[in-house]
């Protein structure tokens, strides 16, 4: 009877204990025109213990938090990175029952104003008559409207989600991007090889020095095989259904090899270009996302799922 209620409290104990918070990197498929003439995607951090008074000021969770999605962006308000929770940033709502099941335009754009009226005025104020202002501001709200999201994350420790905290406040949030050599990707990097030097590593041969959302996930993906004490962990979370499909990620020289608005031109004029990024391609650029066998998470159960996705080694 006593062993009994011994195994019985030490279950209790173990259910109740905190789950170990995780450092994700989140890469986010192309999508629209943009997306079709730059094929590389969207990088996104995501920290389960790290949470955020306001889009520019992060701290510590508290209870029943589920942690932020923090990136950087091109022209929102002149800032380098902004921080939003992560039920938001995926549905623009803050409660999981309110995710709709599918979306159009209209639904989307009412969302996001409604979330940004809520919280983001300060970011994306009203237009001259209190509509809706137009900007790179959506970006922040309903991400998974636009695009299916994978994810791949690590574990970390409430010392090092500290020193980020304390690293990024001190920082002066200012614009930094450049497409080239500050990208979303560049930040997503940054702050991963925080925790772990080196983790993240720009491909020359695949991307051209490049930092790209897909390299970013194959590198972490590869680190976390060398550390398997860090419980490597990847799922995915799908596009809402309603929205124009998003299109498959690709590095740098997988666009050029297999998007014949590049190619053909290549192979044409300077077959030599054409025939260095198919060989580019073939030895480092290929990562196929949708055959890593993620778990799939469902907006009822999201902060569960983003926490406690499978660690087995994924299969390229």
């Amino acid at each position: 009877m006593h062993s009994s209620l011994a195994f019985l409290f030490l279950w209790l104990l173990a259910a109740l204990a905190p789950v170990q918070a995780r450092v994700a990197v989140l890469v986010g498929e192309p999508f629209g025109k943009f997306g079709a003439f730059t094929p590389t995607g969207h990088a996104a951090v995501y920290l389960s213990r790290v949470c955020a008074d306001t889009p520019t000021t992060l701290r510590l969770c508290r209870t029943g938090e589920n942690g932020v999605v923090i990136s950087r962006y091109n022209r929102i308000a002149g800032y380098d990175w902004l921080a939003v929770p992560l039920l938001p940033y995926l549905y623009a709502v803050e409660d999981p029952e309110a995710v709709p099941a599918s979306v159009d335009a209209p639904r989307v754009a009412a969302l996001r104003d409604l979330y940004r009226r809520s919280h983001l005025r300060n970011i994306a104020p009203d237009g001259p008559e209190g509509e809706m202002p137009s900007g790179d501001w959506i970006q922040l709200a309903g991400a998974a409207y636009d695009r299916t999201i994978y994810g791949f994350s690590l574990e970390t420790t409430q010392e090092d989600d500290e020193r980020l905290i304390a690293h990024l406040n001190a920082q002066r949030n200012r614009r930094r991007f450049h497409l080239l050599y500050r990208n979303c990707a560049d930040f997503a990097r940054a702050v991963v090889n925080f925790y772990y030097p080196g983790a993240l590593r720009r491909s020359i041969v695949a991307d051209l020095g490049i930092t790209t959302p897909k390299h970013s996930a194959k590198s972490l993906v590869e680190y976390g095989r060398r550390r398997p004490e860090l419980g490597l962990a990847r799922f995915e979370i799908p596009q809402v259904v309603g929205s124009q499909p998003s299109t498959k990620l690709q590095g740098v020289s997988e666009s050029l090899v297999r998007s014949k608005k590049y190619v053909v031109p290549l192979a044409v004029l300077q077959p030599w270009v054409a025939g260095t990024a198919a060989v580019a391609y073939l030895t480092r650029g290929r990562f196929n996302l949708s055959r890593q066998s993620p778990v799939i998470c469902d907006p009822q159960k999201l902060a569960a799922c983003v926490l406690t996705a499978g660690t087995d080694a994924a299969a390229e």
